[in-house]
């Protein structure tokens, strides 16, 4: 994820899945392949934390992925990738689950989380703000919208689906301090933290091209994913990001001392990952 996925799915494209490799960067493995045979051979229970933010069905345009598949077939795909997802979930896991719609196309989030509920109890939704106008004031990067009918898309939403709905999370690793001090004795608060709460302000970097987000229509800041791992707070945590597009969960795993294991069908992306991968592990000094 500073690069969603593009997958096949050997689903909704009907495309013959591609060959399988694997690669090792430090303790992290990158997968080149079809998602959803690749998880098929995961063991279960064997990931503590699942970060992933798959095609939205919107039409990006991606390398080597039809982003504009019928509703029913997305629906239908991602429904079967998020029963092996979860096959593969320890009993405690968190899975964070990326998506959004379009201002043409609202509902194709809210309609994954109806199907979504056979499988996991949701356990927190999190909006995530990227640009925001305080008074006269703005922050963050604010896209272009050419429409006299919508307003302009902020957010996007992220899911924290658990398979029991009771993971006891670490919400002050992600906390913030208190703005009035006096708080913290007067409430008997042990430190000068509380919970940041369910809308998490994450704006972009400013880049001035594609290449700078690696030629990638969908990218992310490394530091959403980062809190993600922090909030659900265990340690030597293995991480999974089944649409790693260009590597940006891997490199939160990273930094937040935890092992990555991430899925891609693009070779392109995948070398990308790789190399920002080793990156981080030389920064590490690991």
């Amino acid at each position: 994820m500073a690069g969603r996925s593009t997958t096949t799915a050997g689903g909704p494209q009907g495309a013959a899945p591609p060959r399988t490799v694997r690669y090792r960067e430090g303790p992290h493995q990158l997968v080149r392949g079809d998602c959803l045979k690749v998880l098929r051979r995961m063991p279960a229970e064997s990931v503590d934390v699942v970060v992933t933010s798959p095609p939205y069905n919107i039409g990006l345009r991606y390398s080597t992925y039809n982003d504009t598949l019928d509703e029913q077939g997305y629906l239908d795909w991602m429904m079967a990738i998020a029963r092996q997802v979860r096959r593969v979930m320890k009993p405690d896991a968190s899975f964070f689950l990326n998506i959004a719609g379009s201002s043409a196309q609202p509902w194709l989030p809210f309609e994954l989380m109806v199907r979504l509920r056979g499988l996991f109890a949701l356990q927190n939704h999190i909006s995530w703000v990227k640009s925001i106008s305080i008074g006269t004031e703005t922050f963050g990067h604010f896209k272009p919208v050419n429409s006299h009918r919508y307003l302009h898309r902020n957010h996007e939403h992220l899911f924290h689906l658990t398979r029991s709905g009771d993971v006891n999370l670490r919400r002050l690793d992600v906390g913030v301090p208190y703005m009035d001090k006096s708080n913290i004795a007067r409430r008997g608060h042990r430190q000068d933290r509380r919970c940041r709460g369910d809308t998490w302000f994450v704006p972009y970097e400013t880049v001035q091209g594609k290449a700078q987000k690696y030629n990638h229509p969908g990218t992310f800041p490394v530091s959403l994913p980062q809190m993600c791992i922090r909030l659900h707070g265990r340690p030597d945590a293995v991480v999974l990001d089944p649409f790693m597009g260009t590597g940006t969960t891997i490199v939160a795993a990273l930094r937040e001392g935890a092992r990555g294991i991430g899925i891609d069908l693009d070779s392109g992306y995948v070398d990308i990952a790789r190399e920002r991968v080793r990156a981080a592990l030389r920064e590490s000094g690991a």
